[in-house]
């Protein structure tokens, strides 16, 4: 055993976290979710493949993320026996114009945080409450946050403007892209998986229920599908991404719609579940023969091949389209659709290697490389928050 960092991403109803032990670098011990909190919390807990915990409550139990995370707390520390948890680290969804690198947590930190609730109101506040009950359960823990908008303060000033007046733009309304911890997964990633595009023109396509493209030149950010919120860009899960200003206005006119009404449609009616009326979930659409579920992934492929040839117009050209996240990574069908629509760039894929979900699923002359490299943002939480507290 070995002293532990603690990862956690806390969203509206479940908690996911990691424990990654201090030793040979850093290697991950354990992981879990607590989910349907506020319905019937359940926690699961896993070393390697094996069950190490789990537990469920009733309905309506009353259990919120601080009392989950003491379970979670308390299984920890039994479980690192005469070793320390040493450190938590946070995935903070958005970090605004403030906070371009992690950072060393105190409670006055927090106040300043949550200034941004309203640019990720699905995540900021939530991953605040777990930082705060951190505070509250273990007063002496050291905490570490790390930005999902930080990867992306590469992106060049003219890239990160709206056509809005100018006093909107210095108060901070303007694009900041997401998804930056899995981006900067993969940029360290790419160095040793294939060196020459490191050093190229790369899209990478995190593709998952929330979705996101960003385009890279030398290892850095240049432009993102993601703008001042999390909702822009591509279809997702239960978000639209980008849709005209004027629906918006013509929702608030033609049928009476508030912001409230309007978020919650935007960010939990809409995407894949609105346009297939079945599911958000790209397996469950994939075995449907509903017609439905057929547009809807038509449109979310058309979609991200559409946002992709921004990226190339912003790149200058491509050399590499890497794809991660749930979907990217294990949805073959999806990547030959995005890459079919993409032939134009001269793409030519294997489909063999797609099939198998192989690293490397592209022919070999194909003029684009396309490649496959799992996502691993709960690493890239631990590396940041061990090199801050060293």
């Amino acid at each position: 055993m070995a002293d532990a960092i603690l990862t956690i991403n806390a969203g509206s109803s479940s908690i996911k976290f990691a424990v990654f032990e201090l030793k040979n670098g850093l290697t991950r011990t354990a992981t879990g979710l607590a989910e349907n909190i506020g319905a019937a919390p359940h926690l699961l807990i896993k070393t390697g493949t094996a069950t190490a915990l789990e537990k469920h409550w009733p309905d309506h139990a009353p259990l919120n993320h601080e009392a989950l995370l003491s379970e979670v707390l308390n299984w920890v520390e039994t479980h690192l026996g005469d070793d320390q948890l040493i450190a938590a680290g946070h995935r903070i969804v958005h970090g605004g114009r403030t906070f371009t690198q992690p950072l060393l947590l105190d409670p006055s930190h927090l106040a300043e945080i949550a200034r941004l609730n309203q640019l990720a109101p699905l995540h900021e506040p939530h991953n605040c409450a777990a930082v705060q009950a951190l505070f509250n359960l273990r007063p002496r823990l050291r905490q570490v946050g790390c930005f999902d908008t930080s990867f992306h303060h590469t992106i060049p000033e003219i890239a990160t403007r709206f056509a809005i007046p100018r006093k909107f733009h210095e108060e901070g309304v303007r694009r900041y892209g997401f998804h930056g911890l899995s981006y900067e997964y993969i940029a360290s990633r790419l160095p040793g998986a294939a060196p020459h595009l490191a050093k190229g023109r790369v899209i990478v396509a995190h593709l998952g229920n929330g979705a996101s493209m960003c385009a890279m030149k030398d290892g850095k950010s240049i432009d993102s599908t993601m703008g001042f919120t999390a909702l822009d860009g591509l279809v997702m899960g239960t978000r639209s991404g980008a849709i005209d200003p004027g629906v918006l206005i013509y929702f608030m006119q033609s049928h009476g719609m508030n912001a409230e009404d309007i978020a919650a449609l935007l960010y939990k009616q809409s995407g894949l579940l609105g346009v297939s009326g079945i599911s958000y979930d790209v397996r469950t659409l994939l075995e449907s023969s509903a017609p439905e579920a057929t547009e809807a992934l038509d449109l979310f492929t058309y979609q991200a091949a559409r946002q992709a040839g921004s990226l190339i117009a912003s790149l200058g050209g491509l050399d590499g389209l890497i794809f991660t996240a749930g979907i990217g990574e294990h949805a073959p069908s999806i990547r030959a659709a995005i890459c079919n629509r993409l032939a134009w760039m001269g793409i030519k894929l294997c489909p063999e290697a797609n099939a198998a979900n192989e690293a490397g699923i592209s022919e070999p002359d194909s003029a684009v490389e396309v490649r496959v490299i799992p996502t691993n943002e709960e690493l890239m939480i631990a590396t940041h928050t061990r090199a801050l507290i060293e």
